[in-house]
């Protein structure tokens, strides 16, 4: 009986601890230690595989850089995983866990585009302030359900945003093949491509959406950092029941900042549906609102640090890209070399605030 107690109180052979907090120089090292480690380690595969690592990394990045065309294209894939980004955290900084971006990009796509194909005949500034509001709006009523519910109810946020963003991609064929239908489809069912005024303005050949995701970037920081309603963001994230005490509105505060939230995811949205696709497919999110997740976390919620990191994943994704063509590299390839290096980039953050601890010889709990 004793014996069993014994082993009872004896600590696990490994276990994760909370380590104290790290200085910020500190947590600069290991972050560059990661990105060296990351190098090295996709490296490897590279020369495992039968290539030179530093003649795929030389083109990784001179593929990103290599002619104005180039450096567009990685402007183009950058934008749609800046907007979301700088959405999600507002919703990660009061700890609402919003997994919707996806269903929120969609919604704002199917709102702008219902004024692509039925207010055609508007001005082009009209219509594309038209389409910006709905696509806004359209974020902002899906991000608002799961907050109402999550405010009301106390539910589980996670799943909530993760089951409407299935709804939002399944609202989009019903769509499509239904009453948006273009008539000209010749049997394969599609939306009709959206008419030059409803399509997205150039600037330096690269659709006005930089420029949007830049404003976005200033504003998001300032609301967060110089404002009251960022302030009770911050508060709520850290503890409700000091919010509560301070006299602040819960409820309204989740509402509020989910909807400012969705309505960012919404824009992204409405910017990918006329600027690049130019109509509305399923693919208008393609993945991004999930992307950005790791894009915000990478970037420690910083809208400064997302605009960086979000560059930085457009870079790997454009050179990966001409990586398979100039080195006869498959698909797979590209997506295991990406992933080995987003492996040690974002294990990183958690050697920052945790550690490991072995079991000293017979030791006790």
């Amino acid at each position: 009986m004793h014996k069993m107690e014994n082993m009872k109180k004896k600590e696990p052979l490994i276990r994760i601890e909370k380590r104290s907090e790290r200085t910020h120089n500190q947590i600069m090292r290991l972050r560059l230690l990661s990105v060296i480690l990351a190098i090295v380690a996709g490296g490897l595969f590279i020369l495992f595989i039968g290539y030179n690592p530093f003649s795929v990394y030389g083109t990784i990045v001179s593929g990103a850089f290599r002619s104005t065309m180039a450096f567009q294209a990685t402007i183009k894939l950058m934008v749609p995983l800046l907007i979301p980004a700088l959405g999600i955290t507002l919703a990660f900084k009061m700890r609402f866990w919003n997994i919707g971006a996806e269903g929120q990009i969609i919604m704002g796509a199917i709102f702008a585009t219902y004024f692509a194909l039925f207010c055609w005949d508007f001005p082009h500034w009209l219509l594309m302030i038209c389409m910006f509001l709905a696509g806004m709006l359209g974020g902002a009523l899906w991000g608002l359900i799961p907050a109402f519910f999550k405010a009301k109810f106390n539910t589980n946020e996670t799943l909530f945003t993760l089951m409407l963003n299935y709804i939002a991609l399944y609202l989009i064929s019903f769509l499509r093949d239904g009453p948006w239908q273009d008539p000209n489809s010749s049997g394969f069912p599609k939306i009709a491509k959206f008419g030059e005024a409803a399509q997205l303005d150039k600037i330096f050949g690269v659709h006005a959406g930089w420029l949007i995701g830049l404003i976005l970037v200033v504003i998001v920081y300032i609301y967060l950092k110089y404002t009251k309603q960022g302030y009770e963001i911050s508060v709520v994230g850290e503890s409700r029941a000091t919010a509560n005490y301070a006299g602040m509105n819960y409820k309204k505060i989740v509402l509020r900042t989910m909807a400012f939230s969705g309505g960012i995811c919404g824009i992204a949205g409405m910017v990918q549906a006329s600027g690049s696709d130019l109509t509305l497919t399923t693919s208008v999110a393609g993945g991004v609102g999930f992307t950005a997740i790791i894009v915000a976390w990478l970037a420690q919620l910083n809208p400064v640090g997302i605009l960086v990191v979000s560059f930085l994943f457009a870079v790997l994704e454009k050179g990966s890209t001409v990586m398979q063509s100039a080195h006869g590299l498959s698909a797979y390839s590209a997506d295991v070399l990406q992933g080995i290096i987003l492996f040690f980039v974002l294990g990183c953050e958690f050697f920052v605030r945790y550690k490991f601890v072995t079991r000293k010889k017979g030791g006790k709990a």
